[in-house]
């Protein structure tokens, strides 16, 4: 079924529309959540609390051209807070190393003007990753968005990963000069 058609399910209060769903995009939606989790319950109850908060949050939101993108972002959300309440005593090293990372790149939303800037920093990485080749922005995406193991893109492109961990490294040295030239202070 076409993604308009389940928007409209879910407007009009249709509760197949959460079977359409789970049909369409259930294994994406459980896969990218064990990528983040590492254990399969609590992937599959990601994966259900997406359909709930999606049955919460489309009416006022009408994702008609972009549900999988809508239903990805609801998942990696709860899956990272589901990580954040599971370890909330202890580190979780996976998701650490990505954040220290990241951190090297994208200024800390510790103060109330960083938080102001948020759409400018978004319209700022979508600019850095449209500049990017197909292949490096899907390596990056697949790493800091999807948070695949270096071993898993390797596989996934055909790559070394000794190739993976090089792009990836130059990718986030491109995206803090790039941001350094918006304006950004790191």
């Amino acid at each position: 079924m076409e993604d308009g058609k389940i928007v409209e399910l879910y407007l009009s209060r249709d509760e197949s529309a959460i079977s359409q769903t789970a049909e369409k995009y259930g294994k994406k939606l459980r896969t990218l959540a064990y990528g983040i989790t590492e254990d399969g319950q609590a992937a599959e109850e990601c994966e259900n609390d997406t359909y709930l908060q999606a049955w919460d949050s489309i009416p006022p939101h009408e994702p008609r051209t972009y549900l999988y993108a809508f239903l990805a972002r609801i998942t990696r959300h709860i899956a990272l807070n589901m990580c954040r309440s599971r370890n909330a005593l202890k580190r979780n090293g996976h998701i650490c190393t990505l954040t220290e990372e990241m951190e090297q790149c994208i200024p800390s939303p510790d103060d109330s003007a960083c938080r102001l800037d948020d759409m400018a920093l978004t319209e700022a990485l979508n600019g850095f990753l449209a500049a990017l080749s197909e292949e490096k922005r899907n390596i990056f995406l697949r790493r800091y968005w999807f948070m695949d193991s270096v071993a898993a893109i390797a596989k996934r492109f055909a790559l070394s990963e000794s190739k993976v961990k090089t792009t990836l490294f130059r990718c986030r040295s491109q995206l803090r000069e790039y941001l350094v030239k918006e304006g950004y202070n790191l």
